[in-house]
């Protein structure tokens, strides 16, 4: 009996068993439904980068660098916020190859307002997939003219420079669907566009207030990238700063032009300050750091030979008429060339590329640093002057008076006594007395010039210590 109520248990529970798994699975997969479509409504991110500045080579590395990170991370959209004078083509053209074959969406953006676009900075907004500009910026080329241009040298060689940008950006426009004809002029014409002519002439894409503006203007935007057709989703999308590294920013600071003077004077006036004293001490370490810096930002800057040539030889006539007496011809040749190398460090002999901006020191800092060091080598003079007419005050008289010493050859009055590992000529103090024979001991009474007086010690013991002698 009992067993035949079990077995119907059994029968009756089994349909209930099958509804309970039946809605466990249907619960399991709208849970996976409903997370699926929850990450699905989730745009992925949008990382934002900032190249402010010279392009160089390090610029170059830190977009390959955000490219990699934003692929390798899922980023939707990668936004660089530009505010550029120009810089070095070979940049520029390694810079705009990797936004060609970008997987990622690029979008270039020229802000805050007052910020600019010249140069290179257009060929890098011509290459974007969206170029937007703030309102108050600038887009165009700023064609600098080089010290070779003013002589009118090799003008074959400056036609074939401008040509060959100028076919990049035609090529960097078409590709974009943008202003051809335009981006041609602003290579040999050196035009300019604020952002509302940009956007008139059909050289950029928009214009966006900030970020939020920018963002909520892309949402929805289809753009072709290397892997294809892709829908820009910028609605709710977090965004992700991208800055530079420490050592990237670092770079960043010593390519200041300014920067990177300072650098070359603090490090040539250090070492020579290092060669006029012994050994190898903090000058010298400083020197060679400061120098070493100096020629990384150098790499980055249309630097002229010339002009460091000057500056380097301006040094070391500085530090000639310093170690000499007076202030004359080679201080003042000193200082013109100085100042001259400064002015022209940046100013390339030979025709220049149109991405490259006029690069110069400033002529304050120069002005500073060139009067400053005459005020120095002015001072130092000075100081040489007043040393050499100050007599020489010695401490032999008060370092040998008492010190005791052996005779060497008789003294009636007059021989010579050793004390300690010098010889000097002696005379006896007493000169009635009895000659004081040699290998007495004797201490020293007076010193007159290079003449010592002595007198016999009381006690002759240290004559035969050999080595008790000061």
């Amino acid at each position: 009996m009992r067993s035949n109520i079990a077995f119907r248990l059994a029968v009756l529970a089994r349909p209930v068993a099958g509804v309970f798994l039946i809605g466990g699975l249907a619960l399991g997969l709208a849970m996976m439904a409903a997370q699926a479509q929850a990450a699905q409504g989730q745009p992925p991110p949008i990382h934002v980068i900032e190249i402010k500045g010279v392009i160089n080579p390090l610029t170059a590395r830190y977009l390959e660098r955000a490219l990699a990170e934003a692929e390798r991370e899922g980023a939707g959209l990668l936004v660089m916020r530009l505010d550029t004078p120009g810089g070095l083509d070979t940049a520029m053209r390694e810079m705009t190859q990797a936004m060609l074959a970008a997987r990622v969406p690029v979008a270039v953006y020229v802000a805050p307002p007052g910020a600019r676009a010249a140069s290179a900075g257009m060929f890098l907004t011509l290459a974007s997939h969206v170029a937007a500009m703030a309102p108050g910026t600038n887009i165009g080329a700023a064609h600098p003219v080089s010290l070779g241009e003013q002589l009118q040298q090799d003008e074959v060689m400056a036609t074939k420079v401008a040509q060959d940008a100028a076919a990049t950006a035609r090529a960097l426009a078409v590709e974009r669907g943008r202003n051809a004809e335009w981006a041609e002029k602003a290579v040999l014409d050196s035009a300019s566009l604020t952002s509302a002519e940009a956007l008139e002439h059909k050289v950029i894409d928009l214009i966006a207030v900030d970020m939020n503006d920018l963002l909520a203007q892309l949402d929805g935007r289809v753009v072709t990238t290397a892997a294809g057709e892709a829908i820009l989703r910028t609605h709710g999308a977090a965004v992700v700063d991208v800055p530079m590294n420490f050592a990237e920013q670092l770079l960043h600071v010593i390519t200041d032009p300014n920067i990177a003077f300072l650098l070359i004077t603090l490090g040539l006036y250090a070492l020579l300050i290092e060669f006029q004293a012994p050994g190898f001490g903090l000058p010298g370490a400083v020197g060679i750091i400061a120098l070493a810096l100096a020629f990384v930002a150098f790499g980055s800057l249309p630097l002229n030979w010339a002009g460091l040539g000057l500056i380097a030889l301006g040094v070391i006539l500085l530090i000639v008429e310093a170690l000499s007496p007076g202030f004359g011809a080679a201080g003042a040749a000193g200082l013109i060339m100085f100042a001259l190398g400064s002015l022209m460090l940046y100013q390339p002999i030979g025709p220049t590329s149109p991405v490259l901006p006029a690069v110069t020191v400033n002529p304050w800092l120069v002005a500073l640093i060139t009067g400053g060091t005459g005020a120095l080598i002015l001072v130092a003079v000075r100081k040489a002057l007043q040393a050499q007419h100050t007599p020489a005050v010695s401490d032999v008289p008060r370092r040998l008076v008492g010190t005791l010493g052996q005779v060497k050859t008789d003294l009636n009055p007059i021989g010579t006594a050793q004390i300690g590992s010098e010889l000097w000529t002696a005379v006896a103090n007493d000169e009635g007395a009895e000659p004081i024979r040699a290998g007495e001991a004797v201490a020293v009474v007076a010193v007159e010039g290079l003449t010592l007086r002595v007198r016999r010690a009381e006690t002759s013991s240290h004559s035969s210590s050999g080595g008790s002698y000061v």
